[in-house]
């Protein structure tokens, strides 16, 4: 099961992609992340691995599967049974920067979660969106 959000903001894809990049800091401007844990040293690359604590979800480590420094990266979780894959992109868009992010859930376990919390799913893609475009237009 997929789901996906896209929001416009209005500052510099740079600008955007430091603070999106900057994976410990997100609980100061999104309500959809209580804590993250870098549990490797330096900055975020492939391999790196994250202990993400979210309301109302269990917590989980997520290893980079794929990134482009100033762009996208994806990262992946699951274990027997579920598979959670997560985008997250910034591109160049007019004078500001389009962010597109998002998440697929695959396996038989996986597919029974994504329905099970599919609306808190598609909250917590809003607060993230929504919480990154303020705190990149408020500079």
């Amino acid at each position: 099961m997929r789901f996906q959000q896209q929001i416009d903001v209005a500052a510099a894809p740079a600008a955007v992609w430091g603070i999106y990049s900057d994976i410990e800091r997100w609980p100061e401007w999104t309500a959809s992340v209580t804590s993250i844990t870098s549990l490797d040293p330096g900055p975020l690359r492939v391999g790196s691995r994250a202990r993400v604590r979210q309301p109302r979800l269990p917590v989980t480590v997520w290893t980079v599967s794929e990134l482009e420094e100033g762009r996208t990266w994806t990262w992946v979780a699951g274990g027997l049974g579920a598979r959670t894959v997560a985008w997250h992109t910034v591109d160049p868009h007019g004078e500001g920067a389009r962010v597109s992010l998002g998440l697929e859930m695959t396996g038989p376990l996986g597919v029974l979660v994504a329905r099970l919390v599919a609306g808190l799913t598609d909250r917590y893609l809003v607060l993230e969106a929504e919480g990154l475009k303020a705190r990149a237009e408020a500079g």
